[in-house]
């Protein structure tokens, strides 16, 4: 399907189902019921349960969320970060998706051009103040993205790092009174690839180049023999987290 600009109106479906006040007990009561059941009954449960009010954020660094949202959940909403920083890889990964899957692709730019950033606070600010970068590219383009929906989807991992050992398949994001829903929290490295292998899912590129963790061109390398696999993300900084889910 071709990829659209802007996010569609949220729909009714979760309005008429529970209202705003109640997310929080939604969430823990569907995470209570569905901590252990697989990942694509959990997406159903949200495509059921949100309808139209419901959007999947995808960085394109891989697709199996994307592929998996596009069975349980056909024709569901997609937001992509165009950061104006990615990879070509990522970029082509992105319209791959848009003509294969039977998703609505949501292309979300920041509010400034490159170079616009360039011009008000200097060449390279990702090497600067990289937290103030994400914030510009990634962090204010993902709220106005989300923000006619009630519930979104994330393609987090419990193993990927620390800071993400506990999080719930279904949660409630209080900083933006929404449903968060994790459907891979439990998922292994080995899970991902089997499940990348027996569906044929569609693979940026860079993985095969030895990336681990893809993110923006300028802050991602390869990680070094032994590393952590998300140790080539902002590499040198202490920062580990582009701030989308802090």
């Amino acid at each position: 399907m071709s990829a659209d600009t802007t996010p569609a109106p949220a729909g009714p479906a979760a309005t008429a189902l529970v209202g705003r006040t109640d997310l929080r007990a939604l969430a823990e009561q569907a995470n209570a019921e569905l901590e252990n059941a697989p990942a694509g009954r959990i997406v159903e449960w949200a495509h059921a349960t949100f309808g139209a009010d419901l959007v999947v954020a995808s960085s394109m660094a891989d697709t199996h969320l994307v592929h998996l949202a596009s069975t349980a959940a056909p024709g569901v909403d997609v937001a992509f970060l165009d950061t104006g920083y990615h990879f070509a890889e990522t970029l082509g990964t992105r319209d791959a998706v848009a003509e294969v899957y039977p998703v609505r692709l949501l292309n979300i730019t920041p509010l400034q051009t490159v170079a616009e950033q360039d011009a008000e606070y200097g060449p390279r600010l990702h090497e600067r103040n990289p937290d103030q970068c994400c914030a510009l590219r990634k962090v204010e383009p993902l709220e106005r993205a989300l923000k006619p929906y009630t519930a979104w989807i994330n393609g987090m991992r419990r193993e990927e790092s620390p800071t993400r050992a506990d999080i719930p398949v279904i949660g409630y994001d209080a900083k933006r009174d929404m449903v968060k829903i994790s459907p891979l929290a439990a998922w292994t490295q080995d899970d991902l690839d089997a499940y990348i292998v027996d569906h044929g899912v569609l693979t940026n590129p860079l993985f095969m180049e030895g990336y681990t963790s893809i993110g923006c061109e300028p802050c991602t390398r390869k990680p070094l023999p032994g590393e952590d696999p998300r140790a080539g993300r902002w590499a040198g900084n202490a920062k580990t987290e582009c701030g989308l889910h802090t």
